[in-house]
């Protein structure tokens, strides 16, 4: 099973490891793309403090942002799954996994990033700022940069099992799955179902989306779950307490749709 993840806006600091190796980075398909983007990005806020706020769209209030990106080359680094923070990742809690489960996750968790592309949760990466959502001056949007690249290395990345993907909007653009590999793909919406005036309303929640996929992710990890395609994910998931409906694709080649109804929201 391989568990697409978007990032986290916020990150934790940036450990103090050593400095960044490019080379020990999963995906190394991925290497010249990488550096390219690291390049421009470090040279861009270096250069031009202000310029650089406005591409990475940045508030006043998060300008220090920039002197991170500046020293991403000489910054300590720790795993991956400890830079990525907020709701998604609170909710998973990989540090308090036991050891078979963070095992399970060190093989299973691959997170999107507008400046790695993608990156498993062991992977050590300083701390960041960079969304898919990116414009950079000289290789254009980070979504539409990463499309070529991605595409020849996620097929080999997925293997032959279930690809569980919980990206948000943003990061699908960089990856889409195709052909014999999307059908074994599941893309999973959150709803809350409310009862209003005895009718029931079901909406779809944000911030609660997220903390509602990083608990079904831990649940997984925790159960040692590993369902063959997304029919046997439906299984498992109700099994494990989860309220889920879903879609099989109405022809060859497109992925499942799963929505994950929730009647409290915490």
């Amino acid at each position: 099973m391989l568990v697409l993840l978007p990032p986290s806006e916020g990150k934790a600091a940036s450990g103090r490891g050593a400095p960044l190796k490019p080379e020990s980075l999963s995906l190394p398909g991925l290497a010249d793309a990488r550096a390219a983007i690291l390049d421009e990005l470090v040279e861009l806020c270096v250069a031009d403090e202000e310029k650089a706020r406005g591409v990475l769209g940045l508030s006043e209030g998060l300008r220090a942002e920039i002197a991170k990106n500046a020293e991403l080359r000489t910054a300590g680094t720790r795993p991956a799954g400890e830079i990525y923070t907020g709701v998604l990742y609170d909710a998973l809690d990989l540090a308090t996994l036991d050891a078979a489960a963070r095992r399970r996750a060190g093989k299973s968790l691959l997170v999107f990033s507008g400046l790695w592309g993608a990156v498993r949760v062991g992977d050590r990466i300083p701390s960041y700022r960079c969304s898919m959502g990116v414009k950079l001056p000289g290789l254009g949007a980070l979504n539409a940069y990463w499309r070529a690249p991605m595409a020849s290395v996620m097929p080999e990345a997925a293997g032959e099992g279930l690809v569980l993907d919980l990206r948000s909007s943003a990061y699908t653009g960089a990856w889409k799955p195709s052909g014999e590999v999307a059908e074994r793909t599941a893309s999973v919406r959150v709803l809350q179902s409310r009862m209003v005036n005895g009718v029931e309303k079901r909406s779809v929640v944000s911030h609660f989306n997220k903390a509602t996929k990083g608990r079904m992710v831990r649940d997984l990890l925790l159960a040692g779950a590993r369902p063959k395609g997304p029919a046997e994910l439906v299984e498992v998931l109700r099994d494990l307490g989860h309220v889920v409906e879903a879609q099989a694709p109405q022809r060859a080649g497109r992925p499942w749709a799963l929505d994950v109804v929730v009647t409290e929201i915490h």
